[in-house]
């Protein structure tokens, strides 16, 4: 005889993803691991994937644990059994992708950045508040804000441990373009990407600084610079940040690298850098902010340690310590190993799930919401002005509404 579900089992969520490269990958293992961790309200379903190839993307549904796979986004939009559509494709379609899915009823995750223009994101920005009036909700995903220390800073600021913010300063170094004969993929043309460093690693970083600050950045002095400006043409599909080069060469049309400051709108001072051509450097995203009271740095090759200095200890005793943030009352870490036993980057998507679901089961709305998406790509846009006028400062128009550290909930 059959098993039958039990009467108590939570409500099926069917989510269909569009995109299976490096982010499908990332974000199948949230969906797949997240109710198999977490207590959540709603059963996440992997109910289909899409891709334009038949027999990869079907190859990835497989290897992933996706039930069906579709050719047509518009055809998986359309699937009963489907609730919510994740979008991991190239910038140049998330704009088109998720207002047709709110349109038709589905809540929405969509990749960082929100799209490849200001007027792309307000579009959606629109298309989500609509949706959000029918019941459906729409998240963008900047998964660094889940790496449960990231988290715990938060709260930390939030708590007035730095009292009033003076200085941030972040840094995101990559080196897979270093060689100049790395071939011209999809996140070097700015039609299918929008910006290079800039869009890739500069998006997360504004948004990171943005949310550990509470505060919106509100003008920006930039130069960005692109150092290989011809590349050979890509044989084949691009799997995640890797490709093979064929015959021929093309133009490479965004930046390599952006160095950009910019003040807050408290009048703190931040200064970033974004580039995939720092080498020897792989993932190192790196963040620090000084306040009145004390100053707080988070890298994320040590994902689960932050390096914390109380200013208001007596010197001779006072200096940088480090907190291990693997204890069960931090962010997140309720559910997972005891203290000491580090987690990944691949859990941050597992708590992106956890948060969406439980937001739509509550009808409460998820952060990073569209809006702040769009704050973010308004900061990214200034930053190309700044830029293409010789650094000259640029304000950043400001969002409707500015939240302060206070005003969040901390996970």
């Amino acid at each position: 005889m059959a098993p039958t579900r039990s009467e108590s089992a939570p409500e099926e969520l069917g989510i269909g993803m569009v995109g299976y490269a490096f982010m499908g990958a990332a974000h199948s293992q949230g969906w797949r691991t997240a109710g198999r961790v977490f207590p959540l309200p709603l059963r996440p379903v992997l109910a289909a994937l899409c891709g334009r190839d038949a027999s990869a993307v079907r190859a990835a549904a497989d290897r992933h644990g996706w039930a069906a796979a579709e050719t047509d986004w518009r055809d998986l939009v359309a699937r009963d059994d489907v609730q919510l559509v994740d979008v991991c494709t190239p910038g140049d379609s998330h704009a088109e992708i998720a207002i047709a899915a709110l349109e038709a009823g589905k809540h929405v995750l969509c990749e960082k950045p929100l799209a490849n223009t200001v007027a792309e994101a307000e579009a959606m920005v629109e298309a989500a508040r609509k949706a959000r009036e029918r019941g459906q909700l729409a998240m963008v995903g900047f998964n660094y804000r889940r790496v449960p220390a990231v988290a715990h800073a938060r709260r930390m600021i939030a708590q007035g441990r730095l009292g009033v913010l003076r200085h941030l300063r972040v840094t995101y170094l990559q080196d897979w373009l270093v060689d100049p004969e790395f071939p011209l993929t999809w996140r070097l043309q700015r039609e299918h990407a929008g910006s290079g460093a800039l869009g890739d690693l500069g998006a997360h970083i504004v948004d990171l600084a943005q949310y550990l600050a509470g505060e919106p950045l509100v003008g920006v002095s930039a130069f960005t610079e692109t150092f290989v400006r011809e590349r050979p043409l890509l044989a084949g599909v691009s799997g995640g940040l890797s490709g093979v080069r064929g015959a021929g060469r093309g133009p490479v049309t965004v930046d390599d690298a952006a160095l950009f400051t910019g003040r807050l709108a408290s009048g703190a001072l931040a200064s970033f850098e974004a580039t995939r051509m720092a080498s020897g450097r792989k993932n190192a995203l790196r963040i620090e902010l000084n306040g009145e009271r004390g100053s707080l740095a988070f890298d994320l090759e040590r994902l689960n340690e932050l390096s914390f200095h109380d200013h208001t200890e007596p010197a001779a005793s006072a200096g940088f310590r480090r907190i291990l943030v693997t204890e069960p009352d931090h962010p997140y870490l309720e559910a997972w190993w005891p203290p000491g036993h580090a987690l990944g980057y691949e859990h941050t998507f597992v708590h992106q799930a956890r948060d969406l679901v439980a937001a739509i089961a509550a009808g409460t709305d998820p952060e990073p919401s569209f809006a702040d998406g769009l704050q973010v790509q308004r900061v990214l846009a200034a930053v190309e002005e700044s830029a293409a006028r010789n650094a000259v400062y640029t304000p950043v128009p400001a969002p409707s509404t500015t939240k302060t550290p206070s005003d969040r909930e901390v996970p």
